[in-house]
């Protein structure tokens, strides 16, 4: 599979010309009427404006640089290099084939060479790019990619488990489902223990109560 690298997409899609607020909402307006009702009634004349915001925050990926959120890491976490695992970060993105909800979560660890980011980083670059209009598969290997390539650790995991409404709630209809990907880079993928050890972490979904 052809994964474009996180810059080559920004420079791709910002040569793109975005439209008008006023031109979105026409377009929403538009697809109204081709479902079979009346933009101008009461209840759905402001529909194309919320419609309009809504995608905003759906797709506020495009705006965000994943690279970015990781170039702040800390060096001085004396000789830690054990496995760092952030897991069930919540994902709300959007299926590129349908434009309907896909809903799961992602595990990320990666092995630390020298230097760690702040955990909510982590968190930051799964939004950024799930925010966007995606196929699970693309999504995994992208934010496995840009943490490999911006913090250069020893090895990098992403797992995402997800539903997707396109399969849900049209076509075959099947409820309950779940797909499962996954991205195994540098001592993931050559070291069969650590890659072990990485799921056996995001198996384990007893809680962790931490006392105040």
């Amino acid at each position: 599979m052809d994964i474009e690298t996180p810059k080559d997409a920004l420079n791709r899609e910002a040569g793109l010309k975005r439209p008008s607020r006023a031109e979105a909402e026409a377009a929403i307006r538009t697809l109204i009427r081709w479902a079979g009702d009346d933009p101008a009634r009461e209840g759905l004349q402001d529909t194309p404006a919320r419609v309009a915001r809504a995608y905003e925050e759906f797709f506020r990926g495009y705006a965000e640089d994943p690279e970015d959120i990781l170039t702040r890491t800390f060096e001085e976490i004396e000789g830690y290099d054990e496995m760092i695992v952030l897991r069930d970060i919540r994902l709300e993105s959007h299926c590129e084939h349908h434009m309907v909800p896909i809903v799961g979560v992602a595990h990320v660890g990666y092995l630390p060479d020298k230097r760690v980011v702040g955990i909510s980083k982590l968190a930051r670059v799964v939004d950024a790019y799930a925010k966007r209009l995606q196929i699970q598969e693309k999504l995994t290997a992208q934010i496995a990619n840009t943490i490999n390539d911006v913090l250069q650790p020893r090895g990098v995991a992403v797992v995402i488990e997800a539903g997707h409404e396109c399969m849900s709630t049209r076509g075959v209809h099947k409820t309950g489902v779940a797909m499962v990907t996954s991205r195994m880079l540098g001592a993931f993928r050559d070291n069969p223990s650590t890659r072990r050890e990485f799921l056996a972490m995001i198996s384990n979904r007893r809680s962790v109560t931490v006392e105040t």
